[in-house]
C-alpha cells in the first residue's frame, strides 16, 4: 500500500531564500494534501523570520537537523547547485523524498550520484523545472501532439538581456561563480528553456557549442552559442548572451505546416501559425509559480499520475548543458 496515499505530507525546506518566498514556498503550503513544517537557512534571524512571515512552526540552523526530524517527511532543498549533491545524499540516506532548485548539481557527474542516491533508496526524486507543469506550455504541447504544425522540423530560441547592476558593480554572485556556474546565467536561466524543449521535443542525441567570456564583469561565461539534435532527428539551436543592449525572448519551433511561437521566460502569449491562419493564446501564470509543479508531485507521491520533472530527466537536460558549453 502507498504510505503517502491517504496521510498529509509534511515537508521542510533547505535554504528559505528568495526563491521560495513567492515562487516555491507558499505553493507546499497551499497545495492539497502538503503541509510546510519546517524551514532551514543558516541565517538564524533570516530562518526565524521567515518562519515567522509564513506560519511555519520550526526552523533550523542546521541542514541535518531538519532531514533527521521525524514531523518532515519530505525535503524541498533550495539551496546554490553546488551544495545540491552533498544536501541531497543526505535526504536519500534518511530514506525521505525529495525535489530539488534547478539546475539539478553544477555537473552532470554530480546529478548522476544524486540520481543514484535516491534510486538505492527507491524514492522519488524530482527537480523544479516547472516550465514542464505550466499552463502556457501545455498549450503548446497540445498544438505539437495535435499536429497542428505538421512534422517538426527545428527549433530556435534566443535569449539575451543587459548587464544588470549587480554584474556592473564587482559585488559576489553565485549564479557568475565559474567555481558554481560554469556558465553563469547560462546554467540560471537556459536550464529552463532546454529542459523545456527536451519536456516538448523528446531527448537530445548530439549537442555542441561554445561559451566565452565577452565582458570580463566576472569569472563564468557571459555568452553562449549551440546547436544540437533531438533523437526523433528535429534540429535544435540557440544563443544566449547576457551583455547586449536589450531583453530578447523568442522562441520559434518550425514544421512542415507552420511553426509556434512563445517566449520562455517573459508574460507573453503562446502563438500558432499555419495554414488555418494565425492565433494567439495569453495564459496566465500563476501567483506562485510552482503551484502546477507542486501539486503534480502531490499527485506522484499518491500514484495518481507521474511527475513530469524527475532526476532523470533533470540529469538529461545537465548533459545536454554540458555539451553546448564544452566540457
Amino acid at each position: 500500500m502507498n504510505k503517502y496515499q491517504d496521510k498529509t505530507i509534511r515537508w521542510g525546506i533547505i535554504g528559505c531564500g528568495n526563491v521560495t518566498e513567492v515562487k516555491s514556498g507558499p505553493a507546499y503550503q497551499q497545495a492539497e494534501g502538503f503541509e510546510l513544517v519546517a524551514v532551514m537557512r543558516r541565517d538564524e534571524a533570516k530562518a526565524r523570520d521567515y518562519a515567522a512571515r509564513h506560519g511555519v512552526k520550526k526552523y533550523y540552523t542546521d541542514a541535518e537537523q531538519l532531514i533527521a526530524d521525524d514531523e518532515v517527511d519530505a525535503v524541498y532543498i533550495a539551496t546554490p547547485p553546488d551544495s545540491h549533491r552533498y544536501y541531497a545524499q543526505k535526504v536519500a540516506a534518511a530514506g525521505k523524498p525529495c525535489c530539488i532548485e534547478k539546475p539539478l548539481a553544477p555537473s552532470y557527474e554530480d546529478c548522476q550520484a544524486i540520481v543514484a542516491a535516491f534510486e538505492q533508496q527507491q524514492l522519488p526524486l524530482f527537480v523544479a523545472y516547472y516550465r514542464r507543469s505550466l499552463p502556457r506550455f501545455q498549450q503548446v504541447k497540445s498544438w505539437l501532439e495535435a499536429g497542428k504544425i505538421g512534422d517538426i522540423r527545428h527549433v530556435s530560441w534566443h535569449l539575451s538581456k543587459p548587464a544588470n547592476p549587480l554584474d556592473l558593480s564587482g559585488d559576489y554572485n553565485w549564479r557568475t561563480d565559474a567555481a558554481i556556474a560554469a556558465g553563469g546565467y547560462f546554467d540560471d536561466l537556459a536550464s529552463h528553456g532546454l529542459d523545456l524543449l527536451i519536456y516538448l521535443l523528446g531527448e537530445v542525441q548530439h549537442a555542441s557549442g561554445f561559451a566565452v567570456n565577452q565582458q570580463g564583469l566576472y569569472s563564468a561565461s557571459d555568452a553562449v552559442t549551440g546547436c544540437w539534435v533531438h533523437q526523433n532527428g528535429i534540429t535544435g539551436s540557440g544563443s544566449w548572451n547576457f551583455g547586449s543592449a536589450k531583453r530578447e525572448d523568442r522562441v520559434e519551433i518550425i514544421g512542415s505546416q507552420g511553426k509556434i511561437m512563445f517566449s520562455v521566460f517573459d508574460e507573453a502569449p503562446v502563438c500558432l501559425a499555419n495554414h488555418e491562419g494565425e492565433q494567439s493564446r495569453f495564459i496566465d501564470n500563476p501567483k506562485h509559480i510552482q503551484q502546477y509543479h507542486v501539486a503534480a508531485i502531490d499527485r506522484d507521491l499518491r500514484e495518481q499520475d507521474r511527475h513530469p520533472s524527475t532526476g532523470k530527466t533533470a540529469t538529461h537536460t545537465s548533459w545536454v548543458m554540458e555539451q553546448i558549453l564544452g566540457r
